[in-house]
């Protein structure tokens, strides 16, 4: 298919080419009071949507000192399905910035939106009311050509947001196979270059990725805390298990390394349930209470049921994730541990996994080169 009649340009074709017959059907008295609920409503939009960005600036360092001064603590035991949503979002707007402003910014909108509908909803609706008796009349040429205008001008507005909706993921996704279609439209061209770029100059192409990056950043985070709500509902037998592999521990270092060595050589490697998912994708999702039952697991259990035992003992342990090295040159998913060694005031990293496989894994050097991060 050519360029110039790619489905992306029939699309935005099809929604000037429809908005005109709509208004034109709709004559010019639907049309324009049409139109001018939808530019009234429009504004008080774009009101609502500054002054919630304000206030929100305004607030939000507030709202994360009260949040920091309630000291919120994940709780270890037995903690329920409401109790895990709550400590996951109250934390999480704690520690993430970007959630939290998001989700400020959620609340402010809504309220304020409501806010000035309710104080200009009335005169507005008496207006469009009169505006509406004004203009009425049998419909004639003129009026369906004015109703037309009026259509291909609310088009072009719609057109104008899918425009702009396709040329912020042309931004952020630039190596995508949709990204070539999107662009091989002649249509898309001269939209993006003529009136989204100069608009928006490098807000877009320069900030937006890594506003992105940073909300992704937000997002791996509040995963990560769903597996340490989660995790922290566990069974008296692992606080047991936790306090005796430590109790000749006297300091961080020490306990850690106790840990670290009992989870490594007490769970064996679940090739079963690699095989399992390789060849029919099936996923079998554990918590640390069946690692340490079932005494298998990969290597996010093996994580996972050391980063659950470290907190017991009262260390500060985290699920890191990314690539670790096969030894071949290569490098596949994997998960791995990092804790807090308070004397040493420094996390240092750790690899349970490897324990079975030889060598040290507890803070060795060179520990990144076997062991890739996510960003």
């Amino acid at each position: 298919m050519a360029p110039y009649l790619n489905v992306v340009s029939l699309l935005l074709i099809a929604i000037l080419v429809f908005s005109a017959i709509q208004g034109g059907r709709r004559g010019a008295t639907g049309s324009v009071r049409h139109l001018a609920v939808m530019m009234s409503s429009g504004v008080l939009s774009i009101l609502a949507i500054v002054a919630s960005w304000y206030i929100v600036q305004a607030i939000s360092p507030w709202f994360y000192g009260w949040l920091v001064a309630k000291n919120v603590q994940i709780p270890v035991g037995e903690v329920g399905v409401w109790k895990q949503v709550y400590y996951t979002f109250v934390t999480g707007l704690r520690d993430f910035s970007l959630f939290r402003f998001s989700i400020l910014f959620i609340i402010s909108y809504l309220i304020i939106k409501q806010i000035l509908f309710f104080i200009a909803g009335p005169m507005l609706e008496r207006w469009h009311h009169s505006r509406g008796r004004s203009i009425q009349g049998s419909p004639t040429t003129f009026s369906t050509m004015t109703g037309g205008l009026v259509g291909i001008l609310g088009g072009a507005v719609r057109a104008l947001i899918v425009l702009f909706v396709l040329f912020m993921f042309v931004t952020l996704f630039p190596q995508n196979q949709v990204t070539s279609y999107i662009q091989s439209s002649t249509l898309y061209q001269k939209g993006a270059e003529q009136i989204i770029q100069p608009f928006t100059g490098k807000m877009i192409t320069e900030r937006l990725p890594v506003i992105t990056r940073a909300m992704e950043q937000d997002f791996k985070g509040l995963l990560q805390r769903k597996y340490e709500v989660l995790d922290a509902n566990i069974s008296p037998d692992i606080v047991q298990a936790a306090k005796d592999v430590t109790s000749k521990g006297d300091t961080d270092e020490e306990k850690a390394k106790l840990l670290y060595q009992w989870v490594g050589s007490r769970v064996q490697y679940d090739w079963d349930k690699v095989k399992l998912y390789e060849d029919q994708k099936i996923w079998k999702e554990q918590t640390p209470e069946d690692t340490f039952s079932s005494r298998k697991g990969v290597c996010i259990d093996y994580s996972r049921l050391y980063a659950a035992m470290a907190r017991v003992v009262g260390l500060d342990a985290k699920v890191i994730t990314g690539l670790g090295s096969d030894g071949k040159g290569g490098y596949g998913a994997h998960a791995w541990n990092e804790v807090y060694l308070k004397e040493n005031k420094a996390w240092i990293p750790l690899d349970s996994t490897w324990v079975s496989s030889g060598g040290n894994w507890f803070n060795p050097p060179n520990f990144e080169k076997t062991h890739i991060a996510d960003a």
